[in-house]
């Protein structure tokens, strides 16, 4: 990735963040903490790496991301938003009557999400599923699935991977958000996941570690998991719960919180 690129992805994953903060600040409460993990990653996907339309959300031969950790939606849809899926303005009816942007993810109700989530586990099952019906339709399309740390607690989470292996779903790239925090703590604390990466390696998948907060290393892991056909690929992505959040980043309990706009202009102001 050149310098120019980055520059423009650093920008936009800045930016990404700016609107979720304020999103979730119109309403007063939200899923803060795990939204501002990857707002990296969405960066790179929707700016960079892949193939969508804005204009026709549902073009068959897309790429398409399924963010099984739904209640991320906010950092989504401040993503969709700022490529041109829906106007801007709708981002300050988050989760309000009659919104098209429920607090967790709904392809029924905007444009831009490819799988209704939030359940955890079902939307990586639904990614794997997903991945294979496009291989038996001789689709070029990837598939990107987002699955938190917390969320790998979940049994549907390693059925979906001894699948995907056994049907080498090479067209499947996944990534961990592997912040180290879930609703109720650290995640070691209540059921410690241990070495992420060598789990993955164990059950057959084409497995990357890397920062999740630097697009150009992102990329590089994109690139070489594209670059594989044997396998399905994970990409452990190491990120900061509440990431460039002021009064989240660090704190134990910001799966969810309460703030308003003040307090979300003084977050804004200290982003870089």
């Amino acid at each position: 990735m050149d310098k120019e690129t980055e520059s423009f992805l650093k920008a936009q994953a800045k930016e990404i963040r700016k609107m979720t903060i304020e999103e979730i600040a119109a309403l007063g409460t939200g899923h803060i903490g795990g939204a501002m993990s990857i707002a990296d990653i969405l960066a790179l996907l929707y700016f960079h790496r892949m193939k969508i339309d804005p204009q026709n959300p549902r073009w068959e031969d897309r790429d398409q991301l399924i963010v099984s950790k739904g209640h991320a939606g906010p950092a989504i849809y401040a993503a969709l938003a700022l490529r041109g899926f829906f106007p801007k303005d709708w981002l300050t009816t988050l989760n309000k009557g009659g919104t098209s942007l429920p607090s967790h993810c709904d392809r029924n109700k905007t444009p831009g999400i490819d799988m209704t989530t939030g359940s955890l586990g079902q939307g990586f099952s639904a990614a794997i599923g997903i991945a294979l019906g496009l291989r038996m339709d001789k689709k070029a399309s990837t598939v990107y699935a987002i699955i938190g740390d917390g969320e790998s607690n979940e049994g549907q989470i390693w059925e979906g991977a001894l699948f995907a292996s056994y049907h080498k779903l090479s067209n499947l790239i996944a990534f961990t958000d592997f912040n180290k925090q879930q609703l109720d703590g650290f995640s070691k604390d209540i059921l410690d996941l241990g070495d992420l990466a060598k789990k993955w390696d164990a059950f057959g998948w084409f497995t990357q570690e890397t920062d999740g907060h630097d697009v150009a290393a992102l990329d590089a892991a994109v690139e070489r998991a594209l670059a594989q056909k044997e396998k399905p690929s994970m990409i452990v992505m190491n990120t900061i719960k509440g990431k460039g959040c002021s009064f989240a980043e660090g704190v134990e309990k910001n799966h969810s919180m309460v703030f308003d706009t003040e307090k979300a202009k003084e977050a804004i102001a200290a982003l870089v």
